[in-house]
């Protein structure tokens, strides 16, 4: 597990950069500066989420796998997906309707870090 989860958290961070270098250079000119703005909110949420899977991976590393970890890191990359994607699609196309699904991504990411959180706390104390 956390090897998994550390190999896609790295891809994500990487593909995070590079779509934040995409919109930097490609679309600054392309969209107007809330599209801009909204672009580069979604790319900061991808790169946070992404250092949150090699989190978890680490995590599983010193603990062990769980259950609440394994459900932190899918709700995490669920989040990235529908979070980030939403926003990145919604600054290039303007379809305003995208903007209804994108708190979806992030009760993902809430859950997922409170997921992690209790994991930690549970197993944590268990340990000392």
């Amino acid at each position: 597990m956390q090897r998994k989860w550390m190999m896609l958290g790295a891809v994500l961070t990487m593909l995070s950069v590079a779509i934040g270098a995409f919109g930097a250079h490609m679309l600054k000119e392309k969209i107007g500066a809330d599209a801009i703005a909204v672009y580069e909110t979604g790319v900061q949420y991808h790169m946070i989420h992404a250092i949150g899977l090699l989190i978890i991976g680490l995590t599983a590393g010193q603990l062990g796998p769980s259950t609440k970890l394994k459900w932190a890191a899918r709700l995490l990359f669920i989040g990235i997906i529908i979070f980030s994607g939403s926003l990145y699609v919604l600054s290039i196309s303007g379809i305003k309707i995208l903007g209804a699904i994108t708190p979806i991504g992030g009760v993902a990411f809430i859950v997922g870090w409170l997921l992690l959180a209790l994991d930690v706390w549970q197993r944590g104390k268990d340990r000392s």
